[in-house]
């Protein structure tokens, strides 16, 4: 298996990319015409991204409200000695949580969770607090979610902190 580094995605692999984002679903054909390759070029691409890892699987989005899970919060965690979240429970223990983050600063943890209602959410805020430390935050809306992987300018401009200088 060969392992793309970023900087050997060309743009063609970029355009694939962002066409199998914004629809995973369409067909070597249509996938052909959108990025100006022959289909079995496009499949050839598609094949080598998924074996590098690039593209990690296909899936579809589900919209939690309409699911029942309409509230959405984020949960900071400071986990106490000998009761690391991760290292005592498995997802099947908290199907709640929807991703799970290792943080470097005050806390270690962040969770994003996913419950029917305030008083689910409470109820697994009450079987997180034996972990350590939490803090809290309800998402009010989302503006903005889902944004596609595309390719980065690697080195951005750093302001210069002149007034901290030694001078």
């Amino acid at each position: 298996m060969t392992t793309l580094r970023p900087q050997e995605l060309d743009e063609v692999d970029w355009s694939i990319l962002a066409e199998l984002q914004a629809d995973a679903r369409l067909s070597y054909n249509e996938l052909s015409r959108r990025v100006h390759l022959s289909a079995p070029a496009v499949a050839e691409r598609v094949r080598r991204l998924e074996e590098s890892g690039v593209i990690a699987g296909y899936e579809a989005r589900v919209d939690p409200a309409l699911a029942g899970q309409p509230l959405l919060a984020f949960i900071e965690l400071r986990c106490k000695l000998g009761a690391c979240l991760l290292k005592t429970t498995g997802a099947e223990d908290l199907p709640e949580i929807a991703e799970v983050h290792k943080l470097s600063g005050e806390h270690c943890t962040m969770l994003k969770v996913r419950s029917a209602s305030l008083v689910h959410l409470e109820g697994l805020i009450e079987r997180l607090g034996e972990h350590g430390e939490m803090r809290t935050h309800i998402v009010l809306s989302t503006q903005y979610e889902h944004r596609p992987v595309g390719p980065m300018v690697p080195d951005r401009a750093v302001t210069d902190a002149e007034r901290w200088s030694s001078r």
